[in-house]
């Protein structure tokens, strides 16, 4: 049985979505797979359950979302553990997406730390496969899930950028750039991603546009942070800059 939380929140067993039921039955196994196998209270599952106003005999409705979740689990019904002061899940490594993400994600940084940029790039488009929309999209408003829903979205953004390292490193620059026009509209304030389409662009001979885009970012950062790009990217612009003036 297979649990997911990038996208909105799902169980797969053996290829057939589980009827998790409503939003209280979803947002209790969201909190819970949260935990990483640690214990949740039941007075906290109560309160992230219902916004911070538990509803009279919230206890006793908490234990009728259980048995629903434990039914609807089927034979994994057994992870579903009661411990004083409240329940756990436990999980078996590989049965949470998030967790598969992380380790294909790691393994492929090994692999192009080590010049394999082929596998790499192969491993981070797998890991990045694994995404169905915005992490835990159906309970992200509730406050329990933000702090994880911005710390996923980051991991994804940073696997892309390495994905997009690996497919440069291949010199797949020119299927790249229309992709990167794309990412630095959607996420204008990323550096690494505007340093690799400063790098793609000059690779398919448009410097131009390289050093356009660099000065985009300069001004951006600016006007909304009152910062400079970082010392790494400035010191690429000025090479660029001096190789543009040389071939003058």
């Amino acid at each position: 049985m297979e649990f997911r939380i990038l996208g909105s929140v799902e169980v797969d067993n053996s290829g057939l979505a589980v009827d998790l039921g409503g939003l209280r039955e979803r947002t209790l196994l969201a909190r819970l797979l949260l935990a990483a196998g640690q214990v949740v209270s039941a007075d906290r599952l109560a309160d992230d359950l219902w916004a911070g106003e538990p509803p009279p005999h919230s206890m006793a409705t908490l234990r009728v979302y259980i048995s629903r979740l434990r039914r609807a689990l089927g034979p994994a019904a057994g992870s579903l553990v009661t411990q004083p002061p409240g329940y756990r899940l436990q999980l078996d490594a590989g049965q949470l997406d998030a967790s598969r993400f992380e380790h294909l994600v790691t393994a492929a940084r090994r692999e192009l730390d080590d010049g394999n940029a082929e596998a790499a790039a192969a491993g981070l488009r797998a890991a990045l496969g694994l995404w169905r929309g915005p992490a835990l999209s159906d309970v992200a408003d509730f406050a329990f899930a933000q702090a994880d829903v911005a710390r996923l979205e980051e991991a994804r953004l940073a696997a892309l950028e390495d994905r997009v390292e690996a497919d440069l490193a291949c010199g797949r620059h020119a299927g790249l750039t229309s992709e990167l026009d794309g990412l630095a509209a959607a996420y204008p304030l990323r550096e690494r991603l505007c340093g690799q389409r400063m790098t793609a662009l000059y690779r398919c001979g448009r410097q131009a546009d390289a050093l356009r885009a660099y000065r985009e970012l300069r001004t951006r950062l600016a006007d909304e942070l009152g910062i400079d790009p970082n010392p790494r990217l400035h010191r690429s612009e000025e090479r660029r800059v001096g190789k543009e003036c040389r071939s003058r």
